[in-house]
């Protein structure tokens, strides 16, 4: 493999968290790891496969996928139900809602006040965000649901401003696959 190896374990680092390394994302190192993986991609697909990971390419984005168990399976199955809700109330929020929008928890608390669908859907998922304030629950979904995964990062602290990563693409495309699956499953 013609890749040194501080790449691979800082691209090993990253992916086995269940990170995603994007092309847009906000930090340097993960946008430098991104063209490191995709112009190595065949070297590094075969050395991860050969330790039981499965480097997998996105939409401008990669991330390490394995064969799970069932119970596993069933628990990302869950996972992807609650990121249906997710991906509603940011869409609902705005349409726009795709890599490389920016946001910040202030604009969704001004819309969930003046929206009563948008607040509705906040409602439902207090599951995910905990009781508090209607800033504090957009706060924790931002945190909990967007940036802990990889789906969004902080691009500027002094306005608390988020920058959409093409990762989230990811959740997109899976709740695609969901609905047709049981579109053709009735």
């Amino acid at each position: 493999m013609n890749i040194h190896n501080r790449h691979t374990a800082d691209i090993f680092e990253t992916l086995s968290k269940g990170k995603f390394i994007c092309s847009n994302s906000v930090d340097d190192g993960n946008r430098r790891l991104y063209n490191v993986v995709d112009e190595n991609f065949d070297d590094l697909y075969n050395y991860f496969i050969a330790i039981g990971f499965v480097l997998e390419r996105g939409d401008e984005y990669f991330y390490f996928s394995r064969n799970e168990v069932k119970a596993t399976l069933e628990s990302k199955i869950e996972q992807a139900y609650r990121w249906i809700d997710v991906v509603d109330f940011f869409t609902a929020f705005n349409s726009s809602f795709t890599p490389g929008f920016l946001f910040t928890p202030a604009d969704i608390l001004v819309q969930v006040k003046m929206d009563a669908s948008l607040k509705d859907k906040l409602e439902i998922m207090k599951r995910l965000t905990g009781d508090g304030s209607y800033q504090e629950r957009i706060n924790n979904l931002i945190e909990k649901q967007l940036c802990n995964p990889g789906f969004a990062e902080l691009q500027n602290e002094l306005i608390n401003q988020y920058k959409v990563l093409a990762s989230f693409n990811y959740i997109k495309q899976l709740i695609v696959s969901i609905q047709i699956h049981e579109e053709t499953a009735t």
